[in-house]
């Protein structure tokens, strides 16, 4: 971006320098740095549009990646949770003469395999507890795609509007051709003062600021996109859409029915209330004893009369002797529980409110979009070209006409600069929601063409 700015801006003092004392010069000089057509409608890109690059987006950004091994590392806990501990084996030598510590022949030999038993009930609440954390850990993953999602959108329209930005700058380097031609025609002939041509060499070099300037943010916005792809940023990207405003947008309280039910991060605090109620009923199972099972077999002495036997052991666990710790435990699940509780309800008011603030900033969008379409610029360009017809018939000074020129690139900016808020402001409230809005009938001008 710098090799073009200060390129630019060189080619500029040059041709100034070159051209010497004649304003004609100069004008004509800055006129050849300015392309008929920008290089942008040339690439050999492939361009991509909105519901591809999210789709890219998806399967590629490296936030959404770490989010998905996050589900599938929950996922895998769900066998374990409520399986039984490992078995045990024991061996155990009893009555070993200290005389003849190698002599097992006159000890009993014992052989043990045994197994321990959660009290019924612990152990499905365990399963239940690793299921709710994979709800959770899905929630979060959805909420990362939303944000991602509502990112690339950003991203995208900001892009798509420096390339119809840049194509306002085409025409207006056109109008700026015809105009600078009929002051030559004038300026040859003596019809007007030398300042006309010094206005419009100024008017010329705004144009080559603004392209600096739109250059310089199809850059930025180009690279923004590319990371969301988990593309290297400066990776060679195009984008093609079109434009829709709705003709109106949801209320409030239809986004708001509609968050509870999709929001994930709504739906998270849900499952992390049912995980805290399913820990409580855990934490009250604990007075269930739990148990454990030993079989085995013993070898007896030489000489003894019965030298092969078995044995059957069997154990359980007395909780009700350590109230004093399963109370305990009792009392912090169902705190758990209310706070959990009391975090749904914090979030749900945030979400709301959240919801709100982006309504009424995509309202505020749409009216711009609407008056920028409706009244400002059918008037700009419609003034523009009076005063280009008039200025070709000696009927206004080049002073007039060069306002009107700047009044409708100023318009032409301004318009599709607030398309491009609209449209990241419809990112934000779908992102508050939680899901795309339902669609509504477009608005007349759904694809602006700059003037011809």
């Amino acid at each position: 971006m710098k090799a073009i700015l200060v390129g630019l801006f060189v080619c500029l003092f040059t041709a100034v320098a070159m051209a010497g004392d004649d304003p004609y010069d100069a004008a004509l000089a800055l006129l050849a740095l300015l392309p008929l057509q920008h290089s942008h409608s040339k690439s050999n890109v492939l361009p991509i549009t909105l519901d591809e690059a999210e789709q890219i987006a998806l399967q590629a950004n490296p936030k959404i990646r770490v989010a998905a091994r996050k589900v599938v590392t929950t996922e895998a806990h769900i066998s374990g949770a409520g399986a039984l501990d490992d078995p045990s084996v024991m061996y155990r030598a009893w009555q070993v003469p200290l005389k003849q510590p190698w002599n097992y022949n006159a000890a009993m030999n014992m052989f043990m395999i045994g197994q321990t038993f959660p009290g019924p009930g612990k152990r499905a609440l365990r399963s239940e507890i690793a299921g709710d954390a994979v709800t959770i850990a899905k929630s979060d993953l959805e909420a990362k795609k939303r944000e991602v999602s509502a990112e690339v959108r950003k991203a995208f329209y900001d892009l798509l509007r420096n390339n119809d930005e840049l194509r306002v700058h085409d025409e207006q380097v056109a109008i700026a051709r015809q105009a600078f031609a009929a002051a030559r025609i004038k300026y040859s002939v003596g019809k007007v003062p030398q300042q006309d041509v010094l206005k419009a060499q100024v008017a010329l070099t705004k144009l080559i600021e603004h392209l600096v300037m739109l250059e310089q943010d199809a850059e930025l916005s180009r690279a923004t996109l590319n990371t969301l792809l988990g593309r290297i940023p400066d990776s060679a990207l195009e984008v093609a859409g079109e434009y829709t405003t709705p003709a109106q947008l949801p209320t409030l309280a239809d986004l708001q029915q509609l968050a509870v039910k999709s929001r994930p991060e709504l739906v998270a605090a849900i499952a992390e209330i049912k995980q805290s109620q399913d820990e409580a009923s855990l934490a009250r199972k604990q007075y269930t004893p739990d148990f454990s099972a030993n079989v085995g077999y013993m070898l007896s002495p030489s000489g003894s009369q019965f030298r092969n036997n078995y044995m059957i052991e069997g154990s359980m666990t007395l909780p009700w002797l350590n109230r004093r710790k399963h109370d305990s435990e009792i009392s912090e699940a169902q705190a758990t529980v209310q706070e959990r509780q009391a975090e749904f309800d914090a979030t749900r008011l945030a979400v709301f409110r959240q919801i709100q603030d982006a309504l009424v900033r995509a309202n505020s969008a749409k009216q711009l979009v609407d008056l920028y379409q409706e009244s400002l610029r059918p008037q700009s360009e419609a003034t523009l070209r009076s005063t280009v017809i008039a200025y070709e018939n000696d009927r206004t000074d080049v002073l007039n006409l060069l306002d009107s020129q700047n009044t409708t690139l100023d318009v032409d900016y301004a318009y599709f600069r607030s398309l491009a808020e609209f449209e990241q402001r419809m990112a934000e409230l779908e992102l508050a929601v939680g899901t795309p809005i339902p669609p509504s009938s477009p608005s007349a001008a759904a694809t602006p063409e700059v003037m011809r």
